[in-house]
């Protein structure tokens, strides 16, 4: 495996250390600083931490593009700062919510909704962090982002405490949802335990906890070519190699999209897309 070149270690996040601390560690591991998660998990959050290594950083929007399936415990009757179980209860109360109401309300946020990001996240605001003015008893207004919820299945439920599997787009706040379920319910709702089992390719069945990924880190780095692999490739011919080599476009006689463009040797070179329906020009270099 060329560590410079890189490509992605597919982490099982344990609860209790931050996504920055998991980034640290692959990177003491691996003895390269080129290294970078691709989405933050709570704390708190467990789960698939896609990290990527080497060149393969370049990826890092790619991942954090891709949809993402969360198991989440949801505490019916409870608000708090944070939205999740870690922070100050603002209200409690018992509930009174039947299975039916709760699944029925879970179905009405499917589809394209409007959220508020949280106080309590990494969100950027005047060059500070939202948590960190949170943390300061300062509050400021987050403009609504629009999200997609493709599927959530209600797991368990016994009338205090329910455990959903959502299905959602890049960007969407697991706790806002919940949060946002127990305002519609009236009775407040606030999120427990939280695993990310999906991000995009990468599944918890294939991640691999820290611990293991040190006693033989290369085993499992997928290489950057083979996380593009829903894209055709392209061998160079030489008189091809030498101008993608020096940054320029080559003409293509192919269909329109991306391709995985390699040396006539094999070398996977760089990520390029058809433009004007006739040239291949470089979008993400890996030479």
């Amino acid at each position: 495996m060329d560590l410079i070149l890189g490509g992605i270690v597919n982490i099982n996040k344990p609860a209790g250390i931050t996504s920055h601390t998991v980034v640290s560690r692959v990177r003491r591991i691996l003895g390269i600083k080129r290294v970078g998660h691709t989405g933050t998990l709570d704390p708190d959050a467990e789960g698939v931490l896609p990290v990527c290594v080497g060149k393969a950083t370049k990826l890092s929007d790619y991942v954090m593009g891709k949809e993402k399936i969360y198991r989440a415990v949801v505490h019916l009757g409870i608000t708090t700062n944070t939205q999740d179980m870690s922070g100050e209860v603002i209200s409690q109360k018992t509930p009174d919510v039947s299975k039916e109401e709760f699944i029925q309300t879970v179905n009405s946020f499917l589809g394209e909704i409007k959220q508020i990001p949280p106080m309590y996240s990494a969100i950027k605001i005047g060059g500070k962090k939202l948590y960190e003015l949170a943390r300061q008893g300062v509050e400021v207004e987050r403009k609504e982002r629009i999200v997609t919820i493709y599927a959530i299945d209600v797991e368990e439920f016994d009338g205090e405490t329910a455990i959903i599997n959502v299905h959602c787009s890049k960007g969407t706040y697991i706790r806002t949802l919940c949060h946002d379920i127990g305002e519609k319910l009236g009775c407040g709702a606030a999120m427990g335990k939280l695993i990310r089992i999906k991000n995009g390719r990468f599944e918890i069945a294939e991640s691999v906890n820290l611990e293991e990924f040190e006693k033989n880190p290369e085993k499992y780095i997928v290489p950057a070519d083979e996380i593009l692999s829903e894209y055709p490739e392209f061998v160079l011919n030489e008189e091809q190699e030498r101008k993608v080599l020096n940054g320029m476009t080559i003409p293509a006689d192919l269909n329109d999209g991306f391709y995985r463009i390699y040396s006539a040797d094999g070398k996977f070179l760089c990520l390029s897309e058809i433009i004007e329906k006739t040239y291949l020009k470089m979008r993400i270099s890996f030479y």
